[in-house]
């Protein structure tokens, strides 16, 4: 209440001085009317608060002013203004009002109205101004009563900014402090990761669990404050929380943000137009590698350290890299009739290319997918001639013309691993694959079904081939793995011995006849059985029919 009796009071104080100083009936001189006009521009201006940070909307060319008064009394007044601007450069300066001396002295009248014009200029100080976007603190010294005036101005558009303002030296830093040298250090760069390290704060090691270090990955430019980087991103179209270190919650993320928890580090990647922008907060620790980066390209890194009691941040310099090129793709040739087993990596989502020159006009691709799903694109010349996902065994006929250059380039579509094998030919080659049936699934008949006995039906072909049947004992919980990991494309060679149940040879000329049916005995009663059938070619390589689960009668 003091301390609000005071405000009011040095203000008055100081407008009584000025009109005893400055009778009405007087002419205004250029600096009486100066500080008139100062003393207007104070009673219309905002208090600002102290020990707080103040957000302060700025429109264009509309000068906006705060002022605080240092308290009377005291021998020396220490305070600091820290001003963040959160987009455009903008013009701030500091002004201070003394109140002026209201004794008169004896002596010629014109000599006393210059001696008043001179007390009237003195009144009023710019003790600090600065134009720019970065952050800017003044520390000043006070030993007797003034009234400061904060003016802001924005030149370039609308914008906010943030004013801290604090008489209280003593009892610690709203924001937390940097280290004598604030750079980011980039210490490794691969064509996906960046790895950065930088000193630790003093912060850090004196309030370490109200503290953390958080990073934020863009393709644009570095940016100076937290404050700045938000802004941006809030004006690439994306609503974004108000402070980074407090917004990582996941009912806060918006449809343009997605949110990954590893190694407890949280990370909010935000979608774009101009790229995507990653906000990483790792706690204490001070390296970290910026993993699934794109190669050959640019990325600014920035370093905040924030303080989650009091949602004030420091930044360090920011520093940018460029992820190396990524190396061109192994091409594996191909041969006439040669099969090539290609297993690809889900996880890293990467093409496998496949070159083959045609030495004639037509050409025969055989693709066998033998685990997982798998992409496949083939060119020839450059242009795409045929593009779709492998299911089964799949043929692919192309005509061209002699020395053409295929190239095929495969890519799994799932996370895990996955196989195929491939093989291309000229179209009158020996065919890799035995001729197929119109289906590939293995029938069972409940009815015929008995506690020690199984019958199983599957179709055959117009040419005479080779089947053999495997049976395995599985447990209920063991059906989707059995079914989900089973390579397709490997034989009998992978299976126990004691899988075997026969092997027969049959063919029908008429296809509505072309099948065969096995009763397969022995078995125990209330058991599930896992059935499979091969089918072998002239060539020798097995093409296997679909997996079928059967289990037995319980009570016959």
């Amino acid at each position: 209440l003091k301390m609000s009796w005071f405000w009011l009071y040095l203000p008055l104080r100081l407008f009584t001085a000025i009109c005893l100083c400055h009778p009405i009936k007087a002419p205004a001189t250029s600096s009486q009317q100066s500080f008139k006009t100062d003393l207007f521009n104070f009673y219309h201006s905002l208090i600002l608060a102290d020990g707080k940070e103040t957000t302060v909307h700025l429109l264009k060319d509309i000068p906006k002013r705060y002022y605080f008064v240092l308290e009377e009394g005291r021998v020396l007044a220490p305070f600091s203004i820290t001003v963040t601007p959160c987009d455009v450069p903008i013009e701030w300066s500091i002004l201070m009002y003394k109140s002026p001396s209201t004794k008169a002295t004896p002596g010629d009248h014109d000599t006393q109205e210059v001696s008043k014009s001179q007390k009237a200029s003195s009144m009023v100080s710019t003790i600090f101004n600065y134009k720019g976007n970065s952050v800017e603190t003044y520390m000043g010294m006070s030993s007797h009563s003034a009234l400061y005036l904060l003016e802001f101005l924005s030149t370039e558009r609308d914008t906010h900014i943030t004013v801290y303002l604090t008489t209280d030296t003593t009892s610690g830093h709203l924001y937390p402090e940097l280290p004598t040298d604030p750079r980011i250090d980039v210490i490794g760069i691969g064509h996906t990761t960046v790895t950065l390290t930088w000193k630790h704060s003093p912060s850090v090691l004196q309030h370490r669990e109200s503290i953390q270090y958080c990073l934020l990955v863009n393709e644009k430019h570095n940016y100076k404050s937290l404050c700045a980087a938000e802004t941006a991103i809030r004006s690439s179209g994306m609503k974004l929380p108000p402070t980074l270190a407090l917004s990582l919650s996941p009912y806060l993320l918006e449809p343009q943000q997605v949110m990954i928890l590893s190694n407890s580090e949280l990370s909010i990647i935000n979608k774009v137009s101009s790229g995507e922008v990653r906000q990483v907060c790792m706690g204490t620790k001070n390296t970290y590698t910026v993993p699934n980066l794109s190669p050959s390209t640019q990325y600014y890194f920035d370093v905040f350290i924030v303080n989650l009691l009091t949602n004030a941040s420091a930044a360090y310099t920011g520093t940018f890299a460029r992820t190396l090129e990524e190396p061109e793709p192994k091409v594996t040739e191909l041969k006439d009739g040669k099969v090539v087993h290609v297993v690809l990596d889900g996880k890293k989502q990467k093409f496998y290319s496949l070159q083959y020159q045609a030495r004639h006009k037509k050409i025969h691709f055989t693709f066998q997918l033998c685990r997982g799903q798998i992409r496949v694109h083939i060119t020839r010349n450059g242009k795409t001639v045929a593009s779709e996902n492998l299911s089964g065994l799949r043929y692919f006929s192309l005509k061209g013309k002699l020395l053409d250059t295929y190239l095929v380039q495969l890519r799994s579509t799932e996370e895990s691993n996955s196989s195929v094998k491939v093989q291309a030919s000229p179209h009158f080659h020996k065919p890799l694959f035995p001729l197929l049936p119109e289906s590939l699934k293995i029938k069972s008949f409940s009815k015929l079904r008995t506690c020690r006995s199984v019958t199983i039906a599957w179709l055959g072909t117009q040419e005479e081939s080779k089947y053999c049947v495997y049976r395995k004992k599985i447990e209920e919980d063991q059906i989707w793995r059995e079914l989900q990991s089973a390579d397709r494309c490997s034989g009998p060679e992978s299976r126990h011995k004691s899988e075997k149940v026969l092997c027969k040879y049959f063919y029908d000329l008429n296809l509505q006849r072309a099948v065969t049916t096995e009763t397969i005995k022995g078995l125990e009663a209330g058991t599930l059985y896992l059935f499979d059938v091969y089918l072998f070619g002239p060539s020798g390589i097995p093409v296997r029919y679909h997996s079928k689960v059967v289990k037995t009668r319980k009570k016959c």
